[in-house]
């Protein structure tokens, strides 16, 4: 039903639909963070080809270089993928599917990134400084990664839901029910 009030009392006075499209603007704007990272590192590994060093490459590197370049074709693709959902969707009503969709299309994408970043790091590193410290980098790295993306959210999450007291109804002084995010949008 168009104009209904979102039911979490978020604080924010704003419709459903009207939340649907700050949540759209804000995934296309996380997903253009992502799409730049993604065509830093995939530049980088495309230019790599054409030095003169790239021919003293041992198979292992060369297969963690080809890793990597399908890696930053495959982020790039799933990056580009909310675009070709809101294409087909569009003026459909679908914006609660289209929103909840591109969240999980963002997450694989930013796996995606993560997974490239490591990839590029070891290979980097192998090159430059040899296999131990290829590994021992790139393992670094995933495990700064894993914490900063998943660990640090997943904790954040936790403790804002155990302190959130839901606010007081002003004419009854009693609490309104608290929902979780909508099971159709995720959010």
């Amino acid at each position: 039903m168009p104009g209904l009030q979102h039911p979490l009392g978020d604080g924010r006075n704003e419709t459903v639909e009207e939340q649907m499209d700050r949540n759209w603007g804000e995934l296309l704007q996380e997903l253009r963070v992502l799409q730049t990272g993604v065509q830093i590192l995939a530049g980088f590994l495309l230019t790599l080809p054409f030095q003169s060093r790239f021919e003293t490459l041992d198979e292992f590197q060369i297969g963690l270089y080809l890793t990597n370049v399908a890696l930053a074709a495959l982020t790039t693709a799933t990056i580009l993928l909310p675009v070709s959902v809101h294409r087909r969707l569009f003026r459909k009503r679908l914006k609660a599917t289209l929103v909840a969709s591109a969240s999980s299309i963002a997450k694989v994408s930013l796996a995606g990134i993560g997974l490239l970043s490591v990839g590029s790091t070891a290979l980097i590193f192998d090159v430059t400084a040899g296999r131990t410290a290829g590994l021992l980098a790139g393992a670094t790295l995933l495990v700064v990664l894993l914490v900063l993306l998943v660990f640090v959210p997943a904790r954040l999450l936790r403790r804002a839901g155990s302190s959130m007291q839901p606010p007081s109804t002003p004419s009854t002084g009693t609490q309104p029910p608290v929902s979780g995010p909508d099971p159709k949008t995720g959010v």
